[in-house]
Parts: C-alpha cells; sequence; structure tokens
C-alpha cells in the first residue's frame, strides 16, 4: 500500500540533504517532486498543485533551528499537510436512531456487500449493536447469496425477499420488519452498476427517500484511482452522501483516491478495508495514514490491533513462562494463531517504524506459518510441552512426519528460541532491524516448506 509514493516522496526529500537552510531554490526543487510523485500515485492535479502550493508556503515561512535540518523540517511540514488534506481527524458514524439506519451505495465491483458485513461485524462486537442486513441488490447474480453467507460467518440475520425485483420495496418492508423483531441498527445493502447511469442514480435516491437513513456510506475501490474520485463526485451530487468508504487498500493501490476524494468531495473517508475476512475493517485516521504514506510505520494502529486479539491474561502467562524458561510450542503456536488473526502479515510488518522498506521486497503472505505449523503438529504431546527433549532422533521423525527436512525442523527450534527474547530485542536499540532480520528467516523457510 501507498509503496511507490511513498519511494518518490522519500527521494524528494534527499534534494535538502546536506542543505544548510531552506530557500526558494531548493523548496521548488523539492516540491517540483512531490507532484510528480502525488500526480504519479493518481492524486488529483488541482488537488496535487493546491497541495505543493501549500507546503511552500510554508517552508519559506520557517526559521530552521538549529537542532533539525531542512529536510526534517519539510518532511514535517509535508506530514502536517497530507494529514489536512486526508480530513485531520478521524471521523465516527452516526449511530443516532432505533433502529440506525445506514444505507451502502457505490457502483459494482466497489466492495458494497462485503462491506456490509464487515460493518455489521463491526458495530456487532466493538458497540454492542443488535444488526440486521437488507439484501437490497436484486440485480447482481449470486448477491443476495453472498449476503446471507456473509451473515452466517457473523450471526447476524439476513432480510430477503425473494422473487420481489422492487429494491424500494424490499428496503421498506426490511425496515418494518427490523422495528417489530427489535433490531437496532439497520444496514442495506444496495446494487451497483458497472458506471454510473440514471437508472441507477433515481434508484438508490428513492431507496434513501424511502427509509430516511442516518448515515450515507459511499464504498469505493481504492485501486480505481482518479476514476473513483469523479464517480464520487457524481454519487455526492445526487445523494449527498456522508462519508466514504475505501475498500482493497491492501492491494497494489498508487493512493490517489484516499488522497485526493476528501478535497473532491469534501466528505471524511470514515473506513478503510483491508483484507476479504470480516474483522478487517478499520477506522481511517488521516495521521497515521500520513505516518505509512511517510514511511514512518504505524505503530499505534498494530498496538490496537494487537489488543484486540491478544487476551491480558494469557499474556501474562505468557510473560510468566519467558521468565521462568518454561515457554513451550504449544504456547508459541497459540501466539502464531494471534498474530494470523491481526491481519496480512507483510501489513503487520509495515506499521512497524524501520521495518516497511526491508519487508517491502519479501514474499511475505497468510501461508508464512503453514510450514511451521506443520512441524509443531507433528510432535508428540511431551514435545509440544518439553521442548528441550527433542534431540537429533526426535528431530528426524517430526521431519519426516511434517514433510519438511531435518534442517528446517532446526531453524524453527532456533526461532522457537528467539522468540522467548523477542520482547526484549524490539525494544532494544537493534530492535527493528532484529525484527526485519527474523522476517527474512521466516521468509527462507517459507519459501523451502
Amino acid at each position: 500500500m501507498f509503496e511507490n509514493l511513498s519511494d518518490k516522496l522519500e527521494r524528494s526529500f534527499k534534494i535538502l540533504k546536506g542543505e544548510g537552510k531552506i530557500t526558494e531554490i531548493n523548496v521548488a526543487e523539492t516540491l517540483k517532486e512531490v507532484r510528480k510523485a502525488l500526480l504519479d500515485a493518481d492524486v488529483n492535479y488541482k488537488t496535487a498543485k493546491t497541495f505543493t502550493d501549500t507546503v511552500k508556503q510554508k517552508a519559506l515561512g520557517q526559521n530552521v533551528l538549529t537542532s533539525i535540518k531542512p529536510g526534517q523540517l519539510m518532511i514535517k511540514i509535508v506530514h502536517d499537510e497530507l494529514v489536512e488534506l486526508m480530513g485531520s481527524t478521524a471521523e465516527d458514524i452516526n449511530l443516532k436512531g432505533n433502529p440506525t439506519v445506514i444505507l451502502i451505495a457505490g457502483l459494482q465491483g466497489s466492495g458494497k456487500t462485503t462491506f456490509s458485513g464487515k460493518l455489521a461485524n463491526r458495530l456487532k462486537t466493538k458497540r454492542g449493536k443488535m444488526p440486521l442486513l437488507i439484501a437490497g441488490d436484486v440485480y447482481r447474480p449470486a448477491a443476495i447469496d453472498q449476503l446471507k453467507v456473509l451473515g452466517q460467518q457473523i450471526g447476524v440475520e439476513v432480510y430477503t425477499e425473494e422473487g420481489n425485483q422492487n429494491p424500494v420495496q424490499i428496503a421498506t418492508n426490511g425496515l418494518k420488519y427490523a422495528k417489530q423483531k427489535g433490531f437496532d441498527l439497520v444496514i442495506v445493502d444496495t446494487a451497483g452498476r458497472l458506471a454510473v447511469d440514471e437508472q441507477m442514480m433515481d434508484e438508490i435516491a428513492a431507496i434513501k427517500k424511502a427509509v430516511t437513513p442516518h448515515e450515507t456510506l459511499f464504498v469505493v475501490d481504492s485501486m480505481t484511482g482518479q476514476d473513483a474520485v469523479n464517480t464520487a463526485k457524481e454519487f455526492n451530487d445526487r445523494l449527498d452522501f456522508d462519508g466514504v468508504v475505501l475498500t482493497k487498500l491492501d492491494g497494489d493501490t498508487r493512493g490517489g483516491a484516499a488522497l485526493s476524494i476528501r478535497s473532491v468531495v469534501n466528505k471524511p473517508i470514515k473506513f478503510v478495508g483491508m483484507g476479504e475476512k470480516m474483522d478487517a475493517l478499520d477506522v481511517f485516521h488521516p495521521d497515521r495514514m500520513a505516518d505509512r504514506i511517510l514511511g514512518m510505520g504505524d505503530i499505534v494502529s498494530l498496538v490496537e490491533r494487537a489488543q484486540e486479539q491478544f487476551d491480558a491474561e494469557e499474556a501474562r502467562a505468557i510473560q510468566k513462562k519467558i521468565a521462568k524458561n518454561t515457554f513451550n510450542f504449544n504456547d508459541f503456536l497459540s501466539q502464531i494463531n494471534q498474530v494470523k488473526k491481526m491481519g496480512n502479515l507483510k501489513d503487520l510488518a509495515s506499521m512497524i517504524p524501520g521495518i516497511g522498506k526491508a519487508v517491502k521486497d519479501m514474499d511475505i503472505d497468510d501461508n508464512a506459518f503453514k510450514g511451521i505449523e506443520a512441524i509443531i503438529g507433528s510432535m508428540t504431546p511431551a514435545e509440544r510441552e518439553t521442548p528441550a527433549i527433542i534431540n537429533g532422533s526426535r528431530r528426524k521423525r517430526i521431519a519426516a512426519g511434517s514433510g519438511t527436512s531435518i534442517q528446517e525442523v532446526n531453524r524453527l527450534m532456533k526461532q522457537f528460541e528467539d522468540t522467548s527474547k523477542m520482547m526484549k530485542m524490539v525494544s532494544g536499540g537493534n530492535g527493528a532491524k532484529r525484527m526485519a532480520q527474523m522476517m527474512s528467516q521466516m521468509k527462507n523457510m517459507r519459501g523451502r516448506m
């Protein structure tokens, strides 16, 4: 995510490296490259120009402190302007009303149905809501079935009317059903089209008028770049939506939509989708996104994800085991499973300051732990409980049982020993470097399994 933009911005700041002070000439050279980087990322031209003009004014209007280098000052100014460009602060969703009604709109293929499920899951688990999903997409084949499957996965009821081709009626009847059954949240999934057309706009406008939603969210595929921003403007002119949802930010996105959409439609980005899993939905934080774009990591989001997945009591028990040198492979496997729940491994690594560049070219995916899990699965209960008993003959048997080699088993044993020291290494001065080395070792290990 944003790797190309991050690299180009970093190169532009190098123009100021070694400079003793900020001048109009070196600022102009730097911002010329910054503007190119933004345009290459598919940022709206007017947005890019306004952005660099503002940065130039602020940069030339500041004196560089003796403790701050010109390049560092420029990075700070660009960071602050990126935050401002994307909306300054995170915007919460409006949950007033009983039931709260949320209308989902967007083009076909943008991820509306998946987002509807994710949002229902998030508000159910984090806000204690009792949601009802309404299947209002009567045109796309299997759209209703897809929503039913998602509803089953997250334990949320889906309202459907088989055979009814009138989405306005379905939405209206679904809202009545929600009130009768005591649901306090209604999420209406609607149909998309391959392109904006009058019939589509009339239909979504009619649904909005019928159910009077407390929140209307426009879902956009971030990989479509500037086209997404243009589409958002057309929808906003008709619907006057309340917020934007960017999906597929874990893909090969150039970042243009995230950087342009707020300034073009003047509506906040409220959520970002980072994968297909039902918990892969995050509140959009402009400051954290600016950190990631400039290669500073996003340690706050990483900690929040960890807090969601890791049990405090279990964590204390693990710490005691590490201190007493009784940490075993059952604990190790438990930690792996919890890390996997946090999301895409490469994305997680990129959140750690200093790690993003080290892992950007690595092939780290969700299957990275399969070989490790196979080896641990081939151990006896006694071996998992007491790793010290795993001698040469046991390693040979474990390798045969897991379809790996003795060398791979030996590497896992070494990695297991390193895990007990992980917290100390990460908090120490060489933590980032050591973590990058361990990620590299994991990649090499996966490649051989």
